[in-house]
């Protein structure tokens, strides 16, 4: 295998810690004012969109209609607009409309443009500063319009204001003639009609299901809206409207689960702040917490969530007390147990809200931590007193986690004091890799020894390292953390990964920043892979966040020609039925062999179509909807039968490779 390899390896790793920043002199030497460049209007948003929208891969492209939307909700949090419908096109171009105020007409006085104008093709023009137009807002604060404008390749936008209809439209951000007042009309709102720019983005096709998650959220936080998708490519719509507000929301998320109570559902404001939270437990071990500010998810956390923290662990541990449950030597319940099987939104409005951490996502003013600490003690410290049943039931639940998590603290010291004897802290079924820099290294979690064995063969011995693993590991969506700690592939794992787990989860300890599935193409090696993704997705979910977490792709069948050397891999029937179509030679001038399994690849062929950076396909495990991942893994390993059943008729005509 020596010839497969080179020196690339090292000159990443050397370009990763030597890099140059480049050359900004001119040839003659100068540095002046005549290297500055000024990008004039929108040709910044065109020359950077990753910079607004964060990619121009199918991400940024619905983030383009989110921006849109996110304007219309501004006009419902102030007070204006009830009914908000996307359509999505034929020819893929949306129509986002709302029936608000509208975007205002009159002419600028800074600008010398009408308003609309203004908003569509200036950055930070908008009605979202100072305190003249909206109290809270989501979206970009005020680029979102012009943004999406420089991104599509044509615009047009629609007005209803001030008794007549006025349109004006755009092609890459300018204006093509002026704004114009058209015909007599009634009512008042705003309708934005664009198509992303094909030069721009990767792909233009919208993913109907991608935007109606983001459309179904919007609607539960603002219980005053109704939302409406239609799609016009197959004459599909579909309308929310949650009246309940947030107690609906997680009513949806636990509709797959064994709940312990109703939903809980408490709301105050202070300082003007307002906030909103509904939590209710059920029987499964993992947390589930979403929070908002200002209808934008805070996938990290922040003031607002530690504050609902404090609270709540401070008001259960009060109460266990008084009930008896925690006696005067008892320890205090951790944060961790009054949070199992805790499923919860909190959504907070603020007016100058502030974000930090590093996907901006994470609320950072210190006010609100007090300020939602005091609505939550307060309002669950009287439903206690007042449903004391209720209260018992999740007490004890609470109670049952802190001894669960006392016995996984145990299976954890023993585990150390294991390795500290075998002076080793690493697996020994682990054939570890020689560079250190995670950045540079990859984890194969390979079904069954036999794979294991020729991955470990055929690996690249510097960057990827092998963890075989026997059989199917634990179903940890049915089973408590001491549990899932004293099972032996899921402590080798753990270990080998070095991040720890739960509570003790540390991303900057990961030893790999690629942690690839290796599994067989059948029913097994898909429920095996279902398994680990469970596992991830519950007890390690940053991974999967930070994108380390993929797929490996092993191919369904190999080609080889009977008359000359030529051997071709094949991945799926469709990919097989397009080869024999353009090679122009029958079927019978090939050998096909179809690949059962891993094992049945020597550690070249292995190495060739699974492990090779130069020739594999990895797909990258990512979360757009979180909500969605939470139900699917509730679903699909839970314990209820009948939505099992359901998702597999609803899904069985997407299966390619069904193996029986």
């Amino acid at each position: 295998m020596a010839d497969l390899f080179d020196d690339s390896v090292e000159k990443q790793i050397d370009a990763a810690s030597d890099y140059e920043l480049g050359d900004t002199t001119p040839e003659n030497g100068n540095y002046d004012a005549n290297q500055i460049q000024i990008l004039e209007g929108l040709e910044g948003v065109r020359r950077r969109p990753g910079m607004y929208i964060g990619s121009t891969g199918p991400r940024g492209l619905h983030h383009l209609v989110y921006e849109i939307v996110d304007n219309s909700i501004d006009e419902t949090l102030a007070g204006f607009c009830d009914t908000i419908t996307v359509t999505i096109h034929a020819d893929n171009s949306v129509t986002v409309a709302d029936n608000g105020r509208g975007i205002p007409v009159d002419v600028h006085a800074k600008t010398g443009k009408p308003a609309v104008e203004a908003a569509l093709t200036l950055l930070h023009a908008g009605g979202k500063f100072g305190s003249g137009g909206y109290k809270v807002s989501g979206g970009l604060h005020g680029v979102g319009l012009s943004v999406v404008n420089a991104l599509s390749g044509w615009l047009r936008v629609e007005v209803k204001r001030d008794g007549y209809l006025y349109h004006q439209e755009y092609k890459r951000g300018i204006a093509q003639y002026p704004l114009q007042k058209g015909e007599a009309v009634d009512g008042t709102g705003t309708a934005i009609t664009f198509q992303p720019d094909a030069e721009v983005f990767e792909e233009i096709v919208y993913n109907r299901d991608t935007l109606s998650g983001r459309l179904r959220e919007l609607s539960f936080l603002n219980s005053n809206v109704t939302i409406i998708l239609n799609d016009e490519r197959d004459d599909f719509s579909r309308t929310w409207h949650h009246s309940g507000g947030l107690a609906d929301f997680v009513h949806f998320l636990n509709k797959n689960k064994e709940v312990l109570h109703p939903v809980l559902f408490f709301q105050g404001e202070h300082k003007r702040v307002q906030v909103e939270i509904a939590l209710q437990y059920n029987d499964s071990y993992s947390e589930n917490i979403s929070s908002y500010v200002n209808n934008i998810r805070t996938i990290e956390g922040g003031t607002h969530e530690m504050g609902f923290k404090t609270a709540l662990t401070r008001v259960v541990n009060e109460y266990a007390r008084k009930l008896g449950m925690l006696k005067d030597n008892d320890s205090n319940l951790a944060g961790e147990d009054v949070r199992e099987g805790l499923t919860t939104v909190i959504s907070v409005k603020v007016e100058e809200p502030q974000f930090d951490g590093q996907t901006k996502t994470k609320l950072g003013n210190t006010e609100v931590k007090g300020i939602v600490d005091s609505v939550l003690a307060n309002s669950l410290s009287a439903y206690l007193e007042e449903n004391p049943a209720k209260a018992k039931v999740m007490i004890d639940k609470t109670v049952k986690a802190a001894r669960a998590r006392e016995a996984a603290r145990k299976a954890r010291e023993l585990t150390r004091k294991q390795n500290a004897l075998e002076k080793t802290s690493l697996p020994g079924k682990l054939a570890d890799c020689s560079v250190k820099d995670p950045a540079f290294s990859e984890l194969y979690l390979v079904e069954g020894d036999s794979a294991g064995g020729s991955a470990k063969q055929g690996r690249d011995r510097r960057t990827q390292a092998i963890l075989p693993l026997r059989g199917k590991i634990l179903n940890v969506e049915k089973a408590r953390l001491d549990k899932i700690l004293n099972s032996e592939e899921i402590k080798n794992m753990i270990t080998a990964m070095g991040t720890g787990i739960s509570s003790e989860f540390d991303i900057d300890k990961a030893r790999y920043h690629k942690i690839i599935i290796m599994t067989d193409a059948d029913v097994d090696g898909a429920h095996i892979m279902t398994l680990l993704l469970t596992f991830f997705f519950r007890y390690m979910r940053t991974l999967i966040e930070r994108g380390y977490v993929y797929v490996a792709q092993p191919p369904l069948y190999r080609l080889k020609a009977k008359q000359g050397k030529e051997i071709t891999y094949i991945y799926n029937d469709a990919e097989l039925e397009k080869f024999f179509a353009a090679c122009g030679k029958p079927r019978e001038q090939y050998a096909l062999n179809r690949y059962k399994g891993l094992g049945e690849m020597n550690h070249e062929e292995l190495w060739e179509t699974t492990m090779n950076p130069e020739n594999r396909t990895l797909l990258q495990v990512t979360m757009e909807d979180a909500i969605e991942a939470d139900e699917v893994f509730t679903i699909l390993m839970g314990d209820k039968v009948e939505p099992r059943r359901e998702f597999i008729e609803q899904n069985a005509r997407y299966v390619n490779n069904l193996d029986i």
